[in-house]
């Protein structure tokens, strides 16, 4: 018997895909709450799943609550094919929790902010429902779409779900629990890589229909304003320096100076799809209690992204430079770094692109434009920068009914059933298309 040809293949295990089974399954997965550094319960459910349609899934933990989620679906075929994984992140950003999320994240929770799903309309709403878990869901649809349907693969194709892919450090503990460190940041995926999970190719799917092959990476330092402890009954008397008001002095040169920077890349490198933006984030020092006192110090923290290629310490010291000119005005500043991840890039030339953008354009019957001016980090640098060329696709948001842009928040947390249907097929269809692509032949 001849092997199906690949229009076939892609047309029967389109035909297994069921839209009530992908809103199940992205329930299934808001239902269980998966906060940075607790994913074990997701990922024991996740693996189940993989298990229940042939895929070998696996648990993969990091810690005594944090784990992985893996499977592979086995060539069946002549052999000799790509093996591709499909990629996405488990954890969510805010946890559902009051004691963490709430002033931060909203005055109250409201049910898109909650890890209990409800089906709204055509759209399935909850923490997480679009991003992580939106995504992580059409992965398992297409895996089990594949499975079910028996068609041949040439090569092997690994599921892999990530704990700790959002760009978090780890959460405060509550209730005397001693405080764990080695959480975000895209911990989960670069433990996955160590521990030989492996691939010719990554699709990551991540918020934006449509692909892209490079990404911001992100370095986070702390400017560290120096004033004088004193007394507001003696300031008059004694010398004054105000690290608060000095402080505010260089949050708003930042915040300009950020945008400054972002535009200067732009018309720098007008053929980049990426435009690395900045944000001051937090700011630490003073206290409440005590009002008549001000601090010898405050601490601002900032997220600089990074365009593909610049290092952290390169930013670092792009910002030291930023401020110096606020030194130069008497303000004692210091600059840390705290976390660095570089940008990255898969060659738009090398194959994977090429199958991904095909593929999308095969769904779509468009032609592929990719997204510009991005500045959104994934756990895409950890796969590239360990050695696996990636390209990312991902969910489009959902809009307000009158199609304007809906919120960050309920973007994050809620999707369109019809979203989940049309990324499902796709990554079917990249599947199909990269595990028949021959190793060693491009």
């Amino acid at each position: 018997m001849l092997p199906e040809d690949l229009g076939t293949r892609i047309r029967r295990a389109h035909e297994a895909i069921d839209r009530d089974r992908l809103v199940e399954l992205c329930r299934a997965l808001v239902d269980v709450p998966s906060p940075t550094g607790d994913e074990a319960p997701l990922a024991r459910v996740i693996a189940d799943l993989l298990v229940a349609c042939g895929a070998d899934g696996r648990v993969q933990p990091l810690d005594h609550r944090q784990a992985n989620a893996w499977g592979r679906l086995a060539s069946t075929g002549a052999g000799g094919g790509a093996t591709l994984m499909l990629y996405a992140p488990i954890d969510t950003m805010t946890t559902g929790d009051p004691r963490h999320d709430l002033s931060h994240v909203a005055a109250e929770l409201d049910p898109h902010l909650l890890p209990h799903s409800l089906v709204d309309g055509g759209r399935v709403v909850g923490l997480g429902a679009m991003n992580p878990k939106g995504h992580a869901a059409c992965i398992l649809g297409a895996v089990e779409a594949i499975a079910t349907s028996g068609v041949e693969l040439d090569g092997d194709l690994i599921a892999a779900f990530g704990a700790g892919g959002m760009p978090t450090n780890s959460l405060p503990e509550l209730d005397g629990a001693p405080q764990r460190h080695h959480t975000g940041q895209g911990v989960g995926c670069s433990f996955l890589i160590e521990q030989g999970v492996w691939a010719d190719a990554a699709v990551i799917a991540k918020s934006g229909w449509a692909i892209a092959w490079e990404e911001v990476g992100l370095a986070w330092c702390d400017v560290t304003v120096r004033g004088t402890h004193t007394y507001v009954g003696a300031r008059h008397l004694i010398p004054y320096r105000n690290a608060i008001a000095d402080a505010a002095t260089v949050v708003q040169c930042l915040e300009a100076w950020f945008v400054e920077r972002a535009e200067r890349w732009g018309v720098e490198h007008p053929d980049s799809d990426v435009e690395p933006q900045g944000m001051v984030a937090a700011i630490s020092g003073g206290w409440q209690r005590m009002a008549a006192f001000a601090p010898a110090e405050v601490t601002i923290r900032v997220d600089m992204r990074l365009a593909p290629g610049q290092s952290p310490l390169d930013a670092r010291r792009e910002l030291v430079g930023a401020v110096a000119m606020l030194a130069s005005d008497g303000i004692d500043i210091d600059v840390e770094l705290v976390v660095g991840i570089p940008g990255s890039r898969t060659e738009p030339d090398h194959w994977i692109v090429g199958t991904a953008v095909d593929a999308w354009e095969a769904e779509t019957g468009e032609q592929h434009v990719a997204a510009r001016r991005t500045s959104g980090a994934t756990d895409a640098n950890i796969l590239r920068n360990r050695g696996i060329p990636t390209v990312r696709v991902g969910l489009p948001k959902s809009t307000e009914p009158d199609g304007s842009p809906i919120g960050f928040a309920p973007g994050m947390n809620t999707v369109d059933v019809d979203a989940l249907e049309m990324l499902t097929r796709y990554l079917v269809r990249v599947a199909l298309s990269a595990t028949c692509t021959k190793v060693g032949l491009q």
